[in-house]
């Protein structure tokens, strides 16, 4: 075979070894365990609920592969809910609010709105009192918490039939606390809209995994 030809198929060769390294590293496989192993969790009436901060370099790289939002002020958190009842519960309007031992309470940000409120990138905050939810807007090409893992990894469930699981991410602009806890509301009953109950799970845990 000609040297240019050799050159040409060589080339090509790597090219493609780099596409598919990149493709893997972008399709990262995630796939959380079940509510009832978790020890953040709470349940109530046969619904389980787990709260996990995702801190850890472990955590966050099984997730979210090179990217740490935790790096820019963002936590992710993971909720996961195993539905034990006999009837489909609505998970389209519950609401999340994370709350410090000292009361504040920080609302999640929405995934899409991530890349956008964190504008204190190069250094991130790290006193005890949460990001101001009015930092300046940057750009998505500049910004490392464009793209990614972010949007995809998001809790996207509306309805959770019985004996099923659902999980995600939600995204909060703070750093995590000793001695926070989840507060969740707005589970319905899918066939009359009744809304069940509160949950209220603590964020850490002595001896947890």
């Amino acid at each position: 075979m000609p040297v240019v030809n050799t050159l040409i198929v060589t080339s090509i060769a790597l090219f493609a070894g780099v596409a598919l390294a990149k493709a893997a590293d972008k399709e990262i496989r995630f796939a959380p365990g079940p509510a009832s192993s978790y020890a953040t969790r709470q349940t109530i009436d046969k619904i389980t609920i787990a709260a996990v901060p995702y801190t850890s370099e472990e955590q966050v790289h099984s997730a979210f592969g090179k990217l740490d939002p935790n790096k820019y002020g963002i936590l992710p958190l993971l909720l996961v809910i195993h539905n034990e009842g006999g009837q489909t519960i609505k998970l389209d309007s519950i609401k999340l609010e994370y709350i410090t031992s000292g009361r504040t309470h920080i609302e999640p940000t929405a995934a899409k709105d991530v890349p956008y409120v964190s504008g204190n990138i190069k250094q991130p905050r790290i006193e005890n009192s949460p990001l101001p939810t009015g930092s300046p807007r940057v750009s998505r090409k500049k910004n490392p918490l464009a793209g990614g893992q972010i949007d995809v990894r998001a809790f996207s469930a509306r309805m959770l039939p019985p004996g099923e699981q659902a999980s995600g991410f939600f995204y909060f602009q703070t750093l995590n606390r000793v001695g926070a806890k989840l507060y969740l509301t707005g589970i319905r009953e899918a066939s009359s809209g009744k809304e069940l109950f509160y949950f209220e799970i603590p964020l850490s845990y002595d001896g947890s995994r």
